[in-house]
């Protein structure tokens, strides 16, 4: 299936102040049928934003029929280029990740420095609501465009695993495939350190499933028993993955950190076409008339 690319910039305000978020958009085109529609996915991308292989992974997934949207995570700090996959990097892409939802400088106290608080009293950390709002207009962005077919799912990758999950929080997203989710299980995502992604699992309508390699120390063991306990008891619908040897981030396809495990990533990948193809639907609708023109280029 052939893929368009393209990007919307959309306003934010609920990280204090007023920012540009940058979606990265993939679309399917099926020659001969201009009013296809299709179901769209969210790809939320590591602490490293919309880098190659996130965006090899998109184009994937758009390849397979689903209008892709990829938001640029840390829009209130730097601009939607990503981050490398080095040291600094890292470094830079760990920060914001606990940064994101300060107000402003003057209504909080310095962040990393442990529970952030508002003037008002009430910890802010516990409502990740800059997260969420990137959530949120990311589907509204999808549910936007004429050719989507108001069918929802999201997933994504570390920090994206987790992003993933919490846009199942929003009764629009019908699925969502949570790539070796950080943070869930340590309750350790924005601002404060503590999320309430865990405590707000019944929320989720949703299928879920989650996937992990039984080597990635970045959710031991016993986090992961702590999320597969946690949505049994909420009656979720989920699916749990446990790959053996498979370490964090073994989806990336890049090699600086030897992870990359394309045998596994590829059952991965079935598993999510499986989960996505059974929730959300493409319509085609009346095929157009007309001779297609192939293009004589390379």
């Amino acid at each position: 299936m052939l893929i368009t690319e393209s990007h919307i910039d959309v306003e934010t305000k609920d990280s204090g102040s007023k920012s540009s978020m940058r979606i990265f958009l993939f679309h399917p085109s099926i020659p001969g049928y201009p009013r296809a529609v299709f179901p769209g996915v969210v790809v939320f991308s590591e602490i490293y934003q919309v880098t190659g292989p996130v965006q090899r992974f998109a184009r994937s997934i758009a390849g397979q029929g689903y209008i892709v949207a990829a938001p640029s995570s840390y829009h209130e700090f730097i601009g939607p280029e990503p981050l490398a996959y080095d040291g600094p990097g890292t470094d830079v892409g760990n920060a914001y990740k606990v940064e994101k939802v300060c107000p402003s400088p003057s209504t909080h106290r310095l962040c990393g420095s442990g529970t952030l608080y508002l003037p008002g009293g009430q910890p802010y950390g516990q409502k990740v609501a800059a997260y969420d709002e990137d959530a949120r207009l990311s589907v509204d962005t999808l549910l936007a465009l004429p050719s989507c077919n108001g069918k929802i799912g999201a997933t994504g990758m570390c920090l994206g695993g987790h992003l993933a999950y919490r846009a199942a929080l929003d009764q629009r997203v019908k699925a969502a495939v949570c790539y070796f989710a950080t943070d869930i299980h340590s309750h350790s995502l924005g601002e404060g350190t503590n999320d309430d992604s865990l405590e707000r699992a019944g929320d989720i309508k949703g299928e879920l499933l989650m996937i992990f390699g039984k080597s990635d120390n970045h959710v031991p063991p016993e986090g992961r028993d702590l999320i597969r306990k946690t949505l049994h008891e909420k009656g979720i619908v989920f699916s749990f993955y446990e790959v053996a040897w498979a370490q964090h981030a073994f989806i990336r396809d890049e090699l600086s950190k030897g992870r990359y495990d394309p045998g596994i990533s590829k059952i991965c990948f079935e598993m999510l076409l499986e989960l996505f193809g059974r929730t959300l639907r493409i319509e085609l609708g009346e095929r157009a008339g007309g001779a297609y023109k192939v293009e004589d280029t390379c």
